[in-house]
C-alpha cells in the first residue's frame, strides 16, 4: 500500500468520524436555537402582557359605554411603542371597537385570538403574519363589572427581531459546528497517520526486508500495541529460524559439527516446537528486576546460574518468561498485565511478572523453599525447617504460577520449562489442565539420596507434582540416579531403569543428566579491547591491585558457596608462604541473597569477621589480602574481574553446577588464567583442568591456590585451553537444545514410554 493510499485511508477515517461529530453538535446547535427562541418570544409574551395591564383600566371602562363612545374614547389611548404594530379592542362576539395603527389594515387575522381568549377567560398568544413579517398576537380578556368578559384587549408586536437573532445564532453556531468538523477531520486523519498508518508502514518495509534482504533487526518502535509489538517479534524470529532449517536441509548452514550459537539453538527449538510455537519459561527469579537508585530506575540483572543459563535460550527463541516480579519498581516498568519486553535495550522476548504478597513471599520462598528444600538438597549441614503454614503458602503460590502458564499457552500445545525447586507443583497443575503441552522440568540443585530426602513431611506430594513433567533435567548423573531412588523408595510407580523413565498415575517422565553452561560472553556487549582495558585499570586503582597477584571469587553470598572455607584458605596460604603478602590479592564479588533468614544475615556477619580477621593479621598500610565487596554486581564489573584475574576460586560444599566457574573459563581469551574448584560442584566433572580441592581441608585449599600461583604459564595454557574447548563446545545454547529436543521426543510416545515402564518394573 502507497503512502498516497495509506493518508487518503486516514482522511477518509477523519472525514467520517467528523461528520459523526458534526452531525451531533448540528442537531445540539439546532436545538439551542430552538431554546433560545423560545426564550425570546416568551420575553415578548411578557413585555405584551406589561403592556396590556397599562391599559386595561381605560379599556375596560370604555367597553361599559356603547360601541360609538367606546371607540370614542379609545382610539386615542391606543398608542404604539417600540416594536408595539398596535392595540385592537373587540367586543367579545368579534365587533371591533378601537384599533390602531397598521392593525387596522388586518384587524380580521386577530379573531380567532379574540375568540379563544373570550371563550377561556385567558390570556391567548398567536403568531401571524402581514405583509411577510411575524406578528406576535396577545389577546387578553377584559373583566366586567359582573365578572364577565366584556371585551378582549389585543396588543399586536413586531416579532421580527426573535427571527433575525435566532438566524444570527444558526449563522454563528453553523460557523462553529463546520470548523470542530473541520478540526475533528484534520486531527483524527494526524493522528490516525502518526498512530497507526505510519507505524504500520514502517513495519511494512521492516517485514519486506526480513523476508527479502532476511535484515536481523529488532521489529520497529512505536506499533501501536503490545500484541502486535509481541507477535512481530515472534514473527521474525520463526521466519529467520525457518531459514535456518531450511539451509540446513540443504546442507549450507548446519552441520552435525557446526558450533552451537543463537541461531541454530533457534532453529532447533522453533523445530522442536512444531506448529504451536509456543515457549514458556516459568521460574521464581525473573532475568531483569527495576530497582530505584536515588530516585531513578535502574535494570539489573539478578546473580545465579539460572539467569545466566536461560536468558540466552529466551533471547535466541523468543517467548515468554514468567516469574515473580521482586524488584521495588517492577511495577512501575511493567504494564497493566505485569508485562514488559526485555532485555530492555534489544527487546525478544516477553517477561510477565506474578505479583506476591509479602506473607506468600515469606511461606513460599524464604520459608519452605529456602529453609526447607535448599538445605534438604544440599549437604552443607544446615539442618532443613518445614512448617506446615509455608507448605500452604507454598501449594497456593505454586497454582498462582500454574494459572499464569495456562494463561499463556494457547491451543496447539507448546512447550513449558519449569524451572528449580520453588515450582515443584507446577507440572503436575498444568499437565492435568492441559495435557497435550509438553512439560520439561529442570532441577537446578542437587537432588538428594533417599533417605535424606524422607525428611521432608510433604516429599510424596512434591513428587507426584514433579513427575507432572514429560522430561526432568538434573546436571549430573548422580542427581538423576538418586530422584530415581527416591521415587521408587517413596511412592508406588512403575520404574524403568534401563531407559530411566518413570510411570505415575498413568503419565511417562523421561530423567536425564543436562549438564548447564554459560553463553559467550561476547554476546553479552560487555567492554571489549581498550575499553575493557581502561575499566580493569579503574577497578585496580578503586581496589590498590596494581602490583598485585589477583584471585577473584563471584558468588552469592551462601552456606553452600563454602566463603568461609575459602577465606580461611587464602588467610592459610599466606601463612604458609609469608613471600606472598602485598603481592597476593583475593577480591570476593559477594551478593547478598536471602538477607529475611537469619542464617543468611549471620553468615553476612560471619565472613565480614573472618575477613576483618586476616585482614588484620597480614595487612600494611598500602596493601591488604581480603576485599570482601558485599553488594551486587552489574554483568560489566564482573566480567571484568574474571577477565582481569589470574585465578579464580569457586569453592563449594554442593552445588548442582556453580557456572561462576565456567564463567571465568569463558572470559579468560588469553588462556592465561587458573581455576581452584572444588570437587563438591557439579562444574568439577567437566573442568577436569582445574585445580580440583576439597573445601573442608584448609592444608590442600592453601596449596592448590600457591599451586595456581606458581604454575608455569605453559601448563596454566595448556589446561585452560582444554577447559575452554568443553566450555565452548557445550554452551548454553547446545544445553537448551538438547533438552528442548528430548522434550519434544517426548511428544506421541506416552503408550510406548508406558509399556516399556510396565515391562521395566
Amino acid at each position: 500500500m502507497t503512502a498516497q493510499s495509506q493518508l487518503a485511508r486516514s482522511l477518509r477515517l477523519g472525514l467520517f468520524i467528523a461528520a459523526v461529530v458534526g452531525s451531533v453538535s448540528g442537531m445540539f446547535a439546532w436545538y439551542q436555537v430552538r431554546v433560545e427562541r423560545r426564550i425570546d418570544m416568551s420575553d415578548v409574551t411578557r413585555r405584551g402582557e406589561a403592556l396590556a395591564e397599562q391599559l386595561m383600566s381605560p379599556v375596560e371602562t370604555a367597553l361599559a359605554m356603547p360601541d360609538p363612545d367606546a371607540h370614542a374614547a379609545l382610539w386615542q389611548r391606543l398608542g404604539g411603542y417600540h416594536r408595539v404594530i398596535g392595540y385592537a379592542v373587540f367586543r367579545p362576539d368579534g365587533r371591533l371597537i378601537a384599533a390602531n395603527g397598521a392593525v387596522v389594515e388586518f384587524w380580521e387575522r386577530l379573531l380567532h385570538a379574540v375568540h379563544l381568549a373570550a371563550k377561556s377567560d385567558a390570556n391567548a398568544v398567536e403568531i401571524t403574519r402581514f405583509k411577510g413579517n411575524p406578528l406576535h398576537l396577545l389577546a387578553v380578556p377584559c373583566e366586567a363589572g359582573d365578572q364577565s368578559v366584556a371585551g378582549v384587549l389585543v396588543v399586536v408586536q413586531d416579532v421580527s427581531f426573535v427571527e433575525d437573532r435566532a438566524n444570527a445564532r444558526l449563522i454563528h453556531y453553523g460557523f462553529w459546528v463546520l470548523m470542530i468538523t473541520l478540526l475533528t477531520a484534520t486531527l483524527v486523519g494526524i493522528a490516525n497517520w502518526l498512530v497507526y498508518e505510519r507505524p504500520l508502514q514502517v513495519l511494512a518495509h521492516w517485514m519486506r526486508r526480513l523476508r527479502t534482504e532476511n535484515a536481523d533487526e529488532a521489529p520497529p518502535p512505536g506499533l501501536p500495541s503490545q500484541l502486535l509489538r509481541s507477535e512481530t517479534r515472534r514473527l521474525a524470529a520463526s521466519l529467520h529460524a525457518a531459514r535456518v532449517v531450511n539451509e540446513s536441509r540443504s546442507g549450507e548452514v548446519i552441520r552435525a559439527e557446526e558450533a552451537w550459537g543463537r541461531d541454530r539453538l533457534r532453529a532447533q527449538a522453533l523445530a522442536a516446537l512444531g506448529e504451536s510455537r509456543q515457549l514458556v519459561v516459568v521460574s521464581n527469579r525473573e532475568p531483569y528486576m527495576h530497582q530505584l537508585e536515588d530516585g531513578k530506575v535502574n535494570v539489573v540483572v539478578p546473580a545465579g546460574g539460572l539467569v545466566a543459563g536461560l536468558d540466552p535460550v529466551l533471547q535466541a527463541c523468543g517467548g515468554v518468561w514468567i516469574a515473580h516480579g521482586s524488584g521495588e519498581a517492577d511495577r512501575q516498568a511493567s504494564d497493566a498485565q505485569g508485562r514488559l519486553e526485555v532485555p530492555p535495550d534489544d527487546p525478544r522476548y516477553t517477561l510477565k511478572r506474578i505479583w506476591l504478597t509479602r506473607e506468600e513471599e515469606q511461606g513460599y520462598y524464604y520459608g519452605f523453599s529456602n529453609e526447607g528444600l535448599w538445605p534438604l538438597c544440599h549437604l552443607a549441614h544446615e539442618r532443613p525447617v518445614f512448617r506446615a503454614t509455608d507448605w500452604e503458602l507454598y501449594k497456593k503460590t505454586n497454582e498462582r504460577f500454574a494459572r499464569a502458564v495456562l494463561d499463556e499457552v494457547k491451543g496447539g500445545g507448546g512447550m513449558v520449562l519449569v524451572q528449580d525447586y520453588q515450582l515443584a507443583l507446577v507440572p503436575r497443575l498444568i499437565k492435568e489442565a492441559r495435557p497435550d503441552v509438553r512439560i520439561g522440568l529442570f532441577w537446578h540443585i542437587p537432588w538428594p539420596n533417599s533417605e535424606v530426602f524422607r525428611i521432608c513431611p510433604y516429599g510424596q506430594s512434591l513428587l507426584a507434582g514433579i513427575l507432572g513433567a514429560d522430561l526432568l533435567g538434573f546436571h549430573l548423573q548422580q542427581y538423576c540416579n538418586n530422584f530415581l531412588d527416591t521415587v521408587d523408595r517413596l511412592i508406588e510407580s512403575r520404574m524403568d531403569w534401563d531407559h530411566f523413565a518413570v510411570e505415575f498415575k498413568g503419565h511417562v517422565s523421561q530423567v536425564q543428566p543436562f549438564p548447564i553452561s554459560v553463553q559467550d560472553w561476547a554476546e553479552r556487549k560487555v567492554p571489549q579491547g581498550d575499553e575493557l582495558a581502561a575499566q580493569i585499570s579503574e577497578l585496580k586503582s578503586k581496589y590498590k591491585l596494581h602490583n598485585s597477584y589477583v584471585a577473584v571469587g563471584v558468588d552469592r553470598i551462601d552456606y553452600t558457596k563454602g566463603l568461609p572455607e575459602r577465606f580461611r584458605a587464602v588467610g592459610r596460604f599466606l601463612d604458609k608462604y609469608p613471600q606472598f603478602c602485598g603481592r597476593f590479592t583475593f577480591v570476593e564479588l559477594g551478593a547478598p541473597s536471602r538477607t529475611h533468614i537469619p542464617r543468611y544475615r549471620d553468615l553476612l556477619a560471619e565472613l565480614e569477621a573472618i575477613a576483618d580477621e586476616i585482614n588484620w593479621k597480614f595487612e600494611t598500610d598500602s596493601w591488604k589480602p581480603i576485599h570482601f565487596v558485599a553488594a551486587h554486581h552489574d554483568v560489566r564489573t564482573v566480567h571484568a574481574f574474571l577477565s582481569m584475574a589470574p585465578m579464580c576460586i569457586v569453592s563449594s560444599l554442593h552445588d548442582g553446577m556453580n557456572l561462576v566457574a565456567k564463567e571465568y573459563v569463558a572470559a579468560q581469551s588469553s588462556c592465561d588464567g587458573t581455576l581452584v574448584l572444588s570437587e563438591f560442584a557439579g562444574a568439577a566433572r567437566e573442568l577436569a583442568d582445574a585445580l580440583i580441592v576439597n573445601p573442608y581441608d584448609t592444608e590442600q585449599f592453601a596449596e592448590a591456590i600457591h599451586q595456581g600461583v606458581v604454575m608455569g604459564e605453559a601448563e596454566r595454557r595448556e589446561r585452560m585451553q582444554r577447559m575452554r574447548q568443553v566450555v565452548e563446545e557445550r554452551n548454553i545454547y547446545r544445553w537448551a537444545g538438547d533438552f528442548i529436543t528430548k522434550l519434544s521426543a517426548t511428544r506421541g510416545q506416552e503408550s510406548n514410554n508406558a509399556t516399556a515402564a510396565s515391562g521395566g518394573a
